[in-house]
């Protein structure tokens, strides 16, 4: 089994991608509403760096070669503060489980991650949120030929990159939700997940998981 699960607001600004001056990179959603900062650049994923390409391609080359790892960047399982994304990692394998970031698409557990402030939900301040129109060349590192069945634990502002980004896996994916209603997730099955929790409720359902309590 593949878990799934939607990134978290609180990070560990350990790690930053950096200009050719040095000044820290800090990703966010509309760099244009940002503070104002003579110490670091705001910069979508997706906008021209000065090495070359995109900062996106700049973060990919990178995790191709990261050799001694100089800009301390963390993966994806340790970035997060919330310990749930490791557990994840010692129950599953870090091979076996993958994030859904709003900022840079669908990476695996270990994927080197810099530090950015970019979410779905609707009610984030302006320089962090990312709209359902807005461009983004979302990375999708699960392969699409995996036999394993994917499982996602996450709310329903993510549920669409979810599901637009799995799109291409030919096994089986289950999608777990709290709604009243069912959620649109075509080609999914939906699995209700009850509890009284309404805010990160999919971190009860990841606990629930790892306990065997849940059968996807």
């Amino acid at each position: 089994m593949i878990v799934v699960i939607q990134c978290a607001g609180k990070k560990r600004k350990d790690g930053f991608l950096r200009s050719r001056d040095g000044k820290p990179v800090i990703f966010v959603a509309d760099p244009a509403s940002a503070a104002a900062s003579d110490s670091c650049i705001y910069a979508r994923p997706d906008d021209p760096s000065d090495h070359g390409g995109s900062w996106r391609d700049v973060l990919v080359r990178y995790n191709e070669a990261p050799g001694n790892n100089p800009l301390s960047l963390l993966p994806a399982f340790e970035f997060y503060e919330r310990d749930t994304y490791r557990a994840l990692v010692k129950r599953f394998g870090v091979d076996k489980t993958y994030i859904l970031s709003a900022g840079w698409g669908l990476i695996p557990a270990s994927f080197l991650t810099p530090y950015y402030d970019i979410t779905f939900k609707g009610n984030a301040d302006e320089w962090k949120r990312r709209r359902k129109s807005d461009v983004y060349s979302d990375l999708s590192m699960l392969p699409a030929d995996t036999d394993e069945q994917v499982v996602f634990l996450g709310g329903k502002d993510y549920l669409p990159l979810f599901t637009r980004l799995t799109a291409p896996v030919r096994s089986a994916r289950t999608v777990f939700y709290n709604s009243a209603t069912l959620p649109d997730a075509p080609d999914c099955r939906l699995v209700r997940f009850s509890t009284t929790t309404r805010t990160n409720w999919h971190y009860e359902c990841a606990d629930a998981l790892m306990r065997g309590d849940l059968a996807p």
